[in-house]
């Protein structure tokens, strides 16, 4: 690989660690990698598919394994270079992965938080609460009254 084509590939690779439209930390992104294989080996994470997750152990096995396919005894800058380039194409695939699996489980959290605020039967839903009287948005009447009675204030005495 010609060295304007190494340093293309690497600027490529650091703007995908570095740079995310979803505003997830690199940190975030590598601590829910584990996450996001168990969810997947659970079935709740369908969008990584079964040959990527295949893919993405091959390498790591890749990387782990003595065994190499151009061992560093015999040329041992281009044997250094297959594992750094190896572990720069699993570092991408992993953070790129783990951003996309932690904005789906944001919007899993949302949907289910969502779905338990308007459950009819649950207690009141959110499309009767309004503002009480003097009170906070999303507090009806009932709630402020409680509460003042609790604090000892808004309480009338008899006389």
């Amino acid at each position: 690989m010609r060295k304007a084509n190494r340093a293309a590939a690497g600027a490529a690779a650091w703007q995908v660690i570095r740079n995310t439209d979803g505003g997830v930390s690199v940190w975030k992104r590598a601590a829910a990698v584990p996450r996001m294989v168990g969810a997947k080996l659970g079935g709740r994470y369908p969008e990584l598919t079964t040959p990527k997750l295949l893919g993405m152990v091959a390498l790591a096995i890749y990387i782990i394994s003595p065994v190499d396919f151009v061992p560093e005894l015999f040329i041992p800058l281009l044997g250094l270079a297959d594992d750094v380039g190896v572990a720069v194409w699993l570092t991408t695939m992993a953070l790129g992965e783990g951003e996309r699996f932690v904005l789906w489980e944001r919007d899993k959290q949302a949907q289910q938080a969502f779905h338990r605020a308007n459950q009819p039967g649950q207690g009141q839903t959110g499309a009767g609460r309004g503002t009480a009287p003097g009170g906070v948005p999303g507090q009806d009447a009932g709630d402020r009254g409680a509460r003042d009675r609790a604090s000892g204030h808004g309480v009338r005495r008899k006389r």
